[in-house]
């Protein structure tokens, strides 16, 4: 949540927030407060204003192992989406998912009710990596690893960030690999081996920045996450500083 936005939910005034950031009376993790905007969780965090400590709202961050079929997004006419697998209990109107997978991309998606974190873990800022299984409908070679550690360029001439190649198995029918991205344009894993001649057939998405997807969740499934994971989240709101 913003400090600002915190802040206020304890009646302090606009005015008082500014004269406390500049006297550098506002303190999180007994470091002296940015910005009034920045990103602040007093679950994971300690806030104190002019002396007083702040207990504030704890935000919910889960993973999910997301199934095909389902869409991300909080409602859908026609199709399931990430929030209706979630227990009543949890579901709200404040949970999203943090950036996207297509429908029948699967695998690793994060959900909180923390505003900001989306924001900031999808910032070109941040480079937050997004690691992906692949398997295609063709053979992936040594060169297919160059062109895309060079960039690919898709038809229309948009060029894509280097990205790394690690073909795990190949054949003239059917290649597995993994592809490592530091970005996200619409669709950008399927077109960029469109773009050197091969399909994709499945594709499921393993890592995403500093985060593993657990094996232990199958698909449809999901959990909180877990104290080296929330240190993970405490340590980009740090950064968020």
């Amino acid at each position: 949540m913003r400090l600002d936005r915190l802040l206020a939910q304890e009646k302090i005034s606009r005015k008082a927030m500014k004269q406390a950031l500049l006297k550098k009376e506002i303190l999180v993790d007994d470091c002296p407060a940015r910005s009034l905007a920045q990103n602040v969780d007093t679950g994971l965090q300690k806030l104190v204003f002019q002396g007083r400590q702040i207990q504030g709202y704890e935000h919910n961050y889960l993973m999910l192992h997301k199934p095909n079929g389902v869409v991300t997004a909080s409602k859908d006419k026609n199709l399931p989406t990430v929030m209706d697998l979630l227990s009543p209990d949890i579901q709200s109107d404040q949970i999203y998912a943090i950036g996207r997978l297509d429908r029948d991309t699967t695998g690793l998606l994060l959900l909180t009710d923390n505003g900001p974190l989306g924001f900031q873990l999808l910032h070109p800022q941040y480079h937050v990596d997004k690691t992906y299984q692949v398997k295609v409908n063709g053979p992936l070679t040594p060169n297919h690893i160059q062109q895309f550690k060079d960039g690919i360029v898709f038809l229309d001439g948009t060029i894509c960030k280097p990205a790394k190649l690690e073909i795990l198995s190949a054949s003239p029918a059917e290649s597995h690999a993994s592809i490592t991205i530091s970005e996200g344009k619409f669709h950008q894993v399927k077109k960029m081996f469109l773009s050197v001649g091969v399909k994709v057939t499945s594709l499921k998405r393993v890592q995403f920045g500093d985060f593993t997807l657990d094996t232990e969740l199958t698909e449809g499934q999901y959990r909180s996450l877990n104290q080296k994971e929330l240190q993970i989240i405490k340590n980009y709101l740090e950064m968020s500083r």
